[in-house]
């Protein structure tokens, strides 16, 4: 059964979710403050952390950054309505996905079990395939091979390493200089035209409609997304 962590200081909405998970053979501890969070995490094995922004003391962000040091669990932020400086500050520190309070029950459920299932396909059982399969699209990363609708074939380095590095983080925003850090592996000089024209020449192998992006989408002043929804 999957589990999950709630770091929230509500302690009424922490019984409330961990109620209505249940409901999809889902267990769940919480916890109230962000240190209390980070020492469960050290002595528990969890599928997911619902974290809330606004806490006493050590708050969402804080907590999140000191996740992020040590873990690669899916994190799904609480942030008050209308707030899109957390939302951002949020998914650039490291958040996969945020829902803003108050909420519907149902799809904070749909989001949780979706976080999860894709946390599952990208950190399968060692000696499984690997192989990251989406809506037409699939990426072999022992052959490096690349198979559309087009056909199967081998992508230069540096192209396939970006949509790897994109597809392993699936529904994240990615911002410039941490795709150029990862993929190019040296310090980002504010230089995108190498990630511009790699992330072009992808799209147009890839793409049935370049202009219109399914897989790497743009978010505008801020990075990429590879699509959550396929």
């Amino acid at each position: 059964m999957n589990k999950i962590l709630i770091i929230d200081d509500d302690r009424e909405l922490c019984a409330l979710i961990k109620r209505s998970v249940l409901t999809e053979n889902i267990e769940a501890d919480f916890c109230h403050s962000g240190r209390e969070g980070l020492a469960r995490l050290k002595g528990g094995v969890y599928q997911l952390v619902i974290l809330d922004v606004m806490m006493p003391g050590m708050d969402g962000f804080e907590t999140l950054e000191q996740i992020r040091k040590e873990s690669s669990l899916p994190i799904l932020m609480f942030t008050s309505k209308n707030d899109s400086i957390s939302k951002v500050r949020g998914l650039r520190a490291g958040a996969d996905d945020y829902l803003t309070k108050p909420f519907d029950m149902d799809e904070l459920i749909a989001r949780i079990i979706s976080l999860i299932r894709r946390y599952t396909r990208f950190n399968q059982e060692e000696g499984a395939p690997k192989l990251l399969s989406f809506d037409g699209l699939a990426i072999d990363m022992d052959t490096r091979l690349v198979t559309t609708e087009k056909g199967v074939f081998e992508l230069p380095p540096k192209e396939f390493d970006l949509l790897l590095f994109c597809a392993e983080n699936q529904g994240k925003i990615l911002t410039k200089q941490r795709i150029y850090e990862a993929v190019w592996g040296e310090e980002y000089v504010y230089d995108d035209s190498n990630i511009m024209a790699v992330i072009s020449r992808l799209r147009k192998k890839l793409e049935a409609n370049p202009g219109s992006p399914k897989y790497i989408q743009t978010v505008k002043g801020i990075g990429y997304r590879f699509n959550k929804d396929v």
